[in-house]
Order: C-alpha cells, then structure tokens, then sequence
C-alpha cells in the first residue's frame, strides 16, 4: 500500500517551456478494452501509464489476454475475440477508476462466467445503480452493495437483450456501459442523452469495425457482429493539460507550449469558458490523430474576469472543475457554476472538497447543491484537503503558485492514478512543488 503523500506548492515565477502531458485516459481505457475483444493483434501508443488504466490492462490479463508493454506508452494486446474471455480466479480490481468499472460491468454482463469487480476505498462509494439499471433491464443480474455501491458482482450466463434507454443522468460512462452490454446482445442496442455527452466509445468502436450509427445526445447498434484489432494513437489527455493552461494563465509572465493535445469536441468546454473569461490560448498544428482531433495550444498569462459558466458547456468540462475553481478564485468578479451536482460523485464530493480548500485559502464562496458561486480575489496560503482526489490536489497545486504563501495539500497519493509524473513536469516548467510522505 502507498504512502499518504502531502504537496506543499510554493509561489513561483513566470512558467516557461514546451510539455508533454500524458496519453488520454478516456482512450486509453477504451482501446485497451476493445483490442482485448478484437479478433488479431492490436498496438496501442500513447497508453496512459496511470494507475487506473493499467488497473484496465491488469483485469483483461486476469482473464486471458497476452498484453505486452515493449516500452513505456505502448502496448500490444494480443486480442482473444468477443467471446474468448477467460473467467478470472479472483476479482477483478479497478483501483480508483469510476471508468474502468462502469464499462467493464457492461462488458461482462454478457460473458458466460461470473466476475466481481471490487475498488479502493473511493471507488467504493461511488453509485453504480446508474449502470445496474440499464444493465438488468437488457437482463444482466448484478448484485451490489446497499445503495448500488461496489463491489458488483455480474452473474455469468445471461442473455442480454437490445433496450432503447434514455439515462437520467447525462453520462459518457453510462452510456458507453449500455452500448459495451448491447454487443452481446441481441437487436438493437440504443441510447438517447438528455445532453450530449462524449463519444469516445462510439469513436473507437467504429476504429475497431463495429457498425454505431450515432449523433450529438443519441447512439445505436447492433450485437452479433465481430472486432477487427487496430493501432491506436492515444492523444494527450486535455484534463491533464487542463492544469497548465489554468496555470499559466495565472501566473504573470507565463507563455506555455503543450503538444498534440485532443481536442475532442464534446471535451473542450474549460477552454470556450476560460476564453470567455479573458485566457489568451491560441491552437496551432491543427491534425487528426488516430481518429482524434489534435493541435499544441499556446497558452499566455492573461488577466481573467468571472463570468456565469453557461449550463450547455458543464458536460463538456465536467472534469476540469477543480481546475476552473482556482481559476475563478483569483478573477476580478464572481463566477457562477450551476447545473454541474455530478461533480457530488466523482471521485470525491467535488464541489465540497474545492469549497473547503478554497475557503481555507480566504476565497468568498457560495456553495449549491448543483455549483457555486466563486468570489475572485486574492490566495493567502494555508492547508487544504484534496481528499484523496487527484484532480483536486492538482487544482491546488495550481493556487500555491499564486498564493501569498505557501500552500499545503493533503492526500496527493491517487495523482498516480491519472498523471503520473506530474510533479517533475511541474516543476520543470517552473512550479515550486515537493511531496512530504507521512
């Protein structure tokens, strides 16, 4: 088990420098599940070398697939078919990946043996009932704990059935869960979204040969069909690039360059917000990569003015609102989140945990079931809690930059999962940030 970790980040000077985020995580997960159902040897470059989406990679490997790592980033997934799936001879566990859970209950609902999918700590007090509902409708029989909570356990044997479902919750995970579930089922398989939400799965479902007829908010396909392996290039992730764009906008003097970063339409909604607020972030190099929308995005300290976060662009961004909180603590003016209350789910209670930490730091805030309003102004430092969330504890990384002292974070641990090696790039281009193991 690790260490808990704590960061302390220290004000510091203009960030300079050309950087490298990490592989899209989002991807990663994805490709790393549909080459395992592929018929043939899929490569994938660009893998995110998280905890979560190794924790992706361990769970097919228990059951039966050859995955070769013949250097960092890349994998070879020797792909077994979508019916040759070994049984595993334990759980199956998905760390702290809310993804990884989500769409592997939809992949295993129709498989022939039973399988438990089990979390850490966090994970497992996160709802799962939003993916057992649809799933049993198609008849797959998961059994959780009190209040959908992990661990699931998927009853193997089942013959899952196409459902047309519209999910009460805006959710690419969702979503993705109910379309995974509709290739082993049989008809059709489709889903209709109260908001458009991301379609990576679509994306990759076609790279991979699987027929999805699919549009902003709507997805259908067929079961019965077969996955053809493919090579994947993963874009670099814009939730991790999201941290120095916010970054160097703050801090005076900045000028960023972060390269081939995805930029997935339905991903993008912190940069149309921090445009609005006044950010100075041009694109270059516009290309596609690997199905994906790439470009380097040129990011300069520019001073920010609060705004209402329009509703239309919280799915967009639903990700990158710790980050938009540091943001919108240190505009002239006040910003106001609403329509986001899933960020109550994720990994920890966002809204929470950034109010907390933000008012500890002397920041007017208003906290709503559904968002907040922020109240710009000056950082005095002090302690926060990340409350093991690692977009949280990078979100305030962020703040100690431009505090007035220094800033310590508690419960940095789970940054692993998402950005590993996200202190030495920090600090590369001019962060002040070092760990203290308690």
């Amino acid at each position: 088990m690790s260490l808990a970790m704590d960061w302390i980040s220290a004000p510091a000077g203009p960030l300079r420098g050309e950087l490298v985020v990490p592989g899209d995580k989002s991807v990663s997960h994805r490709a790393m599940m549909l080459a395992a159902l592929a018929d043939g040897t899929s490569r994938i470059r660009g893998f995110l070398e998280g905890e979560d989406t190794r924790a992706t990679a361990e769970a097919f490997a228990r059951m039966g697939v050859r995955i070769e790592a013949p250097s960092p980033g890349e994998r070879v997934v020797h792909g077994v078919g979508l019916h040759g799936l070994a049984a595993p001879a334990r759980p199956l566990d998905c760390g702290n990946s809310g993804t990884g859970m989500r769409l592997l209950a939809g992949l295993l609902a129709g498989q022939a043996f039973d399988a438990t999918l089990v979390g850490d700590a966090s994970l497992s007090r996160r709802p799962m009932g939003r993916v057992i509902e649809p799933l049993t409708a198609m008849g797959a029989h998961i059994a959780s704990e009190p209040g959908g909570l992990p661990p699931l356990r998927i009853r193997g044997g089942r013959k899952l059935q196409g459902i047309a479902y519209a999910p009460p919750v805006a959710s690419a995970q969702v979503k993705s869960a109910i379309l995974l579930a509709g290739l082993y089922a049989e008809g059709e398989t489709a889903v209709r979204e109260l908001r458009p939400t991301r379609d990576y799965t679509e994306r990759m479902l076609g790279a991979f040969g699987w027929p999805v007829a699919c549009g902003p908010g709507w997805a259908r396909l067929a079961g019965g069909g077969r996955l053809r392996a493919t090579d994947v290039e993963v874009p670099a992730d814009f939730s991790s690039a999201a941290f120095f764009l916010v970054a160097a906008t703050l801090v005076p003097g900045s000028e960023l360059r972060l390269r081939s970063v995805g930029l997935h339409p339905r991903r993008t909604g912190l940069l149309a917000v921090l445009r609005r607020m006044g950010a100075d972030i041009r694109e270059e190099a516009p290309r596609d990569q690997g199905g994906e929308p790439v470009a380097d995005l040129i990011v300069r300290h520019a001073r920010l003015t609060g705004i209402d976060v329009p509703e239309a662009l919280v799915a967009d961004m639903i990700d990158e609102f710790p980050a938009l909180f540091v943001a919108a603590a240190v505009a002239r003016g006040a910003t106001t989140i609403r329509g986001a209350e899933e960020l109550r789910v994720k990994e920890s209670d966002r809204i929470a945990v950034m109010a907390r930490g933000l008012r500890a730091l002397g920041v007017r805030i208003e906290e709503r079931p559904d968002g907040a309003t922020i109240e710009g102004g000056a950082l005095g430092g002090g302690r926060v809690d990340s409350a093991g969330d690692h977009r949280c504890a990078m979100a305030f990384a962020m703040a100690g930059l431009i505090a007035e002292t220094e800033v310590r974070i508690a419960d940095c641990t789970n940054v692993a999962t998402s950005f590993p090696g996200f202190i030495d790039l920090a600090n590369g281009c001019g962060f002040a940030l070092r760990t203290i193991a308690e």
